[in-house]
């Protein structure tokens, strides 16, 4: 898992970075030329996010829609997975990423699940500044 909270307006994150089967959560702050992730590696990841108008104008999809890599319609809303009417990632090595648009609820509530499964498997280090 890999977490992005910046307001980069350049990429920092590409696509030779990340291993398959990683899943990315986009958290940075949403503007308009905001930038975290190379369009290449949006549009390669299966993309969820809490509001998909807002991540294709000012969230993380919007250089990959803007370049058409990536179509709107692919993005999945992340509501549908929590009620089951996605079943999220399809398959191992499959890469996903979450746009985080701000929905600050959502966002505590998907971090807290994320933080107990990494425990729960003794996944990942923690990182303080």
């Amino acid at each position: 898992m890999i977490v992005t909270i910046t307001s980069s307006p350049a990429a920092s994150l590409l696509a030779a970075h990340v291993a398959p089967g990683t899943h990315l959560s986009c958290m940075g702050t949403d503007t308009q030329g905001k930038q975290e992730v190379e369009p290449a590696l949006v549009a390669a990841a299966s993309v969820f996010t809490d509001e998909v108008a807002q991540s294709v104008t000012i969230g993380e999809a919007q250089h990959a829609v803007g370049a058409g890599l990536l179509q709107a319609g692919a993005i999945r809303p992340l509501g549908d997975v929590l009620t089951g009417a996605d079943p999220g990632r399809r398959r191992a090595g499959e890469v996903t990423l979450y746009d985080g648009t701000g929905v600050a609820l959502q966002d505590l509530a998907v971090a807290s699940v994320a933080v107990a499964r990494a425990r729960e498997r003794g996944l990942g280090i923690e990182v303080g500044v």
